[in-house]
C-alpha cells in the first residue's frame, strides 16, 4: 500500500507541477481562458471578466504549490483535500466545455500541450480517481526527508513563484510555447499541408412545402421537390480538419492586406496594441522613442491593433508617433506577444525578437 500511495503521490503531484508551471510563465494565456469562461454564451459571468488575471494568478499558484506540497509531504490531509476540491473544479468545467462543445482549448497545459475537451475531462477523471485513492491513504504520505525540509522547500517555492509571476507580467513569459515564438516564420504556420484534412460540415435545409415548413438534408434535394419555397440553411461543424498553427493572422492597411508584402521585408518592426483602451498609455513614451529610432535605422515600422483606425490616429496625434496602423484580429494580437504595447522584430517573416514596451530601450536593432 505504501507503495502504491507513492507513485499515486508522485503522479499527482508531477502533473500539477508540470501543469501549474507550464501556466505560471504566462499567466495572461489563463487569463485570457478566463475570460472565454465567463463569456455570456458559456458560463454567463461577464461581471468577473475584470478580475480574470487576479483568478488566474491565484489558480495558478494555487495549483503548483499544491503539487510541491503534495511531493514534498507538506501537510498531507490539508493538501489532499485541496487537491480533490481543485480537480472537481477542473472536472466540472472540463465536462461543461466537453459536452457543450464550449472554449474547445481549456488550457489546462497552457500552450505546452494541447488536448481535446473531452481528453481533458478523462485526464481529469483519471486525477480524482488517483487523489481519491490518496484520500484513504493519506496516512502513508510522510515529509521528503524531516518536516523542517518540507516547510522550507514550500515557502522558498512560493516566493520563488510569486517572483516568477511578477517578472513574466512586467516583462514577457519565460518560455514561449506559441506559434509567435522568436525563430517562428508567420508564413510557414499559416501554411496548409497538400493532403490535410478539411473541415467536414453537415447542412440543414428548411423549405416551405405546402404552406409547412419541413426540414431537409442535402442528401434529399428539397430544391427538386415541385413547388417547395426555400426558408433557411443552417450548417453545423461535424468534423474540425486542420488547422495552421497561425490563423486570422491579417496586416490591413485601409481595409487591404497586405502581410504578404509586408512579410518579405528583412528589417520590420510590430508595435502590437491589440487593444487601445486596454494599453498601458504610460509606456508611449517609451514607444515613442524606440519607433523613432527604428525609423532613422531604416526599418519600417507599423503598429498593429484590433482597435478602430480613428482610435489610433488620436494616439497617434497626442503622442506625435510617426508610424501608421495595421488592422488584426484580437486574438491573434494577443496570441502574439503578451505585452500591450509590445515590440516585435520580423525578417522576411520570421520572427527575431519580442519585448514588453517597458523593455524598449534594450531592443538591439
Amino acid at each position: 500500500m505504501k507503495f502504491l500511495t507513492f507513485i499515486a503521490r508522485i503522479l499527482v503531484a508531477a502533473t500539477f507541477i508540470f501543469s501549474g508551471f507550464v501556466k505560471l510563465i504566462d499567466p495572461l494565456g489563463s487569463a485570457y481562458k478566463f475570460q472565454d469562461y465567463f463569456a455570456a454564451d458559456v458560463l454567463n459571468l461577464e461581471f468577473l471578466s475584470p478580475y480574470a488575471l487576479q483568478f488566474s494568478i491565484v489558480l495558478i499558484v494555487a495549483e503548483i504549490m499544491l503539487g510541491v506540497m503534495l511531493l514534498v509531504g507538506f501537510k498531507p490531509k490539508f493538501t489532499v483535500r485541496s487537491l480533490m476540491l481543485l480537480t472537481l473544479v477542473f472536472l466540472f468545467l472540463t465536462w461543461y466545455s466537453a459536452y457543450y462543445n464550449k472554449v474547445t482549448d481549456c488550457g489546462c497545459f497552457g500552450d505546452a500541450v494541447t488536448l481535446t475537451s473531452w481528453e481533458t475531462f478523462y485526464k481529469n477523471v483519471i486525477l480524482v480517481a488517483l487523489i481519491i485513492f490518496l484520500l484513504f491513504t493519506t496516512k502513508h504520505i510522510k515529509a521528503l526527508f524531516s518536516k523542517r525540509f518540507a516547510n522550507r522547500v514550500t515557502l522558498l517555492a512560493l516566493a520563488s513563484f510569486l517572483f516568477v509571476t511578477y517578472y513574466v507580467l512586467h516583462h514577457l513569459p519565460i518560455i514561449d510555447f506559441r506559434a509567435y515564438a522568436v525563430g517562428k516564420n508567420i508564413t510557414d504556420g499559416m501554411v496548409i499541408p497538400e493532403g490535410s484534412k478539411l473541415d467536414v460540415y453537415e447542412d440543414t435545409w428548411i423549405y416551405k412545402v405546402n404552406g409547412v415548413d419541413k426540414t431537409f438534408t442535402t442528401e434529399e434535394k428539397p430544391w427538386e421537390i415541385e413547388g417547395a419555397t426555400f426558408v433557411d440553411r443552417k450548417t453545423k461543424l461535424i468534423e474540425k480538419g486542420y488547422e495552421p498553427p497561425i490563423h486570422d493572422f491579417t496586416m490591413e492597411l485601409d481595409g487591404v492586406d497586405i502581410k504578404d508584402e509586408l512579410l518579405q521585408k528583412e528589417r520590420l518592426v510590430l508595435i502590437v496594441m491589440h487593444n487601445l483602451d486596454k494599453t498601458d498609455i504610460k509606456l508611449m513614451s517609451n514607444i515613442l522613442t524606440f519607433s523613432t529610432k527604428a525609423l532613422h535605422e531604416g526599418y519600417d515600422v507599423y503598429g498593429i491593433s484590433s482597435s478602430k483606425a480613428e482610435d489610433f490616429l488620436k494616439l497617434k496625434e497626442q503622442f506625435k508617433l510617426e508610424f501608421d496602423v495595421l488592422f488584426c484580429d484580437d486574438i491573434a494580437l494577443k496570441t502574439m506577444i503578451r505585452a500591450n504595447p509590445g515590440i516585435v522584430i520580423i525578417n522576411k517573416g520570421t520572427i527575431t525578437g519580442k519585448w514588453n514596451a517597458r523593455d524598449a530601450d534594450k531592443v538591439k536593432l
